[in-house]
């Protein structure tokens, strides 16, 4: 009988280990993916896939790494339209994701945008205005080159 209850005994410490690895291993892994948003300058709106994440400098959460659409705005700048790209790092990769997504690491993606000042802003109200309306003539009188068709005369 000693022999069997020996048995019970060192079985019931494998599941015992086993069970305590696979809850270590489970529970234990969080990865965290973030990126972190800049901007030159400071406090602009960004849009990243048609969701507005907030003003600048700010955080967020997300799930796949690849290619993002974003958006940046401030009033007094040029509006930025642009793509940004989420790498993913090696660890990410088979077959060390494994053992990596058994710890619990942050990944934090860095984006930084500048922004040009807006024409407006650029020049003085007479250059701007008379700019404009040289634009506009240009597109009056040129207007099948621009638009491609015949316009209204």
């Amino acid at each position: 009988m000693s022999q069997g209850l020996s048995t019970l005994i060192s079985t019931s410490r494998v599941v015992s280990v086993s069970a305590l690895l696979a809850a270590a291993v489970l529970a234990g892994g969080c990865m965290s993916r973030r990126v972190s948003i800049t901007s030159e300058p400071s406090g602009a709106t960004v849009t990243v896939n048609d969701v507005e994440i907030g003003r600048t400098p700010v955080e967020a959460d997300f799930t796949y790494y690849g290619v993002y659409d974003v958006l940046v705005m401030k009033d007094g700048f040029e509006p930025l339209r642009t793509k940004a790209r989420a790498k993913a790092p090696l660890y990410e990769f088979p077959p060390v994701d494994l053992a990596a997504s058994a710890t619990s690491a942050e990944k934090v993606v860095r984006w930084h945008f500048a922004l040009s000042p807006a024409l407006e802003r650029k020049l003085t109200t007479e250059e701007f205005e008379r700019g404009l309306m040289e634009r506009a003539r240009e597109m009056r009188d040129g207007g099948t080159e621009a638009t491609g068709h015949e316009g209204a005369k």
